[in-house]
């Protein structure tokens, strides 16, 4: 696994940073989303019915990047495979939901479920 050089580190810590996954069309779908980071290892809590993780299930393969909100020459872009776990007790997503103030229960339907959506780093890149 690779991991985050301490230069860019503190964007880690950014509020908001954005996914990008495989289409079944072939084309990249990017979404803006909510995430927590532990060490090297970026989590996020997605609803199981989103395209997102219709294409993580397909190809695991992505890529998140997270700019500087300070300054937007710089970033830190995350590439790997997603690893998806159920997470039907919403325990993961209340972690996130408490970094953001937000119940994610209420962004769902009823019958819908989280995953959990971890990404390990098998490239990192960065600029600035």
């Amino acid at each position: 696994m690779t991991t985050i050089p301490e230069s860019h580190r503190d964007l880690l810590d950014a509020q908001v940073a954005t996914l990008a996954t495989i289409g079944g069309d072939g084309y990249p779908q990017q979404s803006v989303l909510w995430f927590l980071a532990e060490d090297d290892v970026v989590k996020v809590s997605l609803n199981s019915a989103r395209q997102k993780v219709k294409n993580l299930e397909r190809n695991p393969s992505c890529s998140l990047l997270i700019l500087d909100p300070a300054n937007p020459n710089r970033y830190l872009e995350i590439r790997g495979d997603a690893e998806i776990a159920a997470d039907p007790s919403y325990v993961f997503a209340n972690r996130v939901g408490a970094k953001y103030g937000v119940d994610l229960r209420s962004m769902d339907q009823a019958g819908e479920t989280r995953v959990v959506v971890t990404l390990r780093p098998r490239r990192v890149r960065t600029w600035g």
